[in-house]
């Protein structure tokens, strides 16, 4: 089975953006490229050729829905790129929306930094079954 490495994660807060790095690489082994924003993800994502995309869901400027919307349409996201968001809105309307978006699963704010590399794994695992 192939095995995730390699991780692109778009998230506007500074704060969640450290410790959910620090989660997925210094715990979790993970190569984690990190973003601050959809515009900057899209400069990114080809060169760093990720296998799962974490994106932040509510993000100033490009969100993560239109910030995937533009990955697929530029040829970044394909059939083989597990996605998942990362909000506090996880209400029923917004994870059926989320899902027909095409989104692997979503991930709840705040997660807890020690198991987040094994969610992510298992979202992962997953995607490939």
């Amino acid at each position: 089975m192939n095995t995730l490495e390699r991780v692109l994660y778009v998230e506007d807060d500074c704060d969640i953006r450290e410790i959910a790095t620090l989660a997925l690489q210094d715990v979790g082994g993970l190569t984690v490229k990190v973003c601050e924003s959809g515009a900057k993800a899209l400069l990114e994502v080809d060169d760093f050729a990720p296998q799962l995309i974490l994106l932040d869901v509510m993000m100033p400027g490009m969100d993560g829905p239109e910030t995937l919307e533009a990955m697929r349409s530029q040829g970044s996201v394909t059939d083989q790129t597990a996605v998942a968001f990362m909000t506090a809105k996880v209400y029923p309307d917004e994870l059926l929306r989320y899902r027909q978006l095409g989104v692997t699963q979503v991930i709840a704010k705040p997660f807890d930094p020690m198991t987040l590399a094994d969610e992510v794994r298992g979202i992962w695992d997953t995607f490939n079954d």
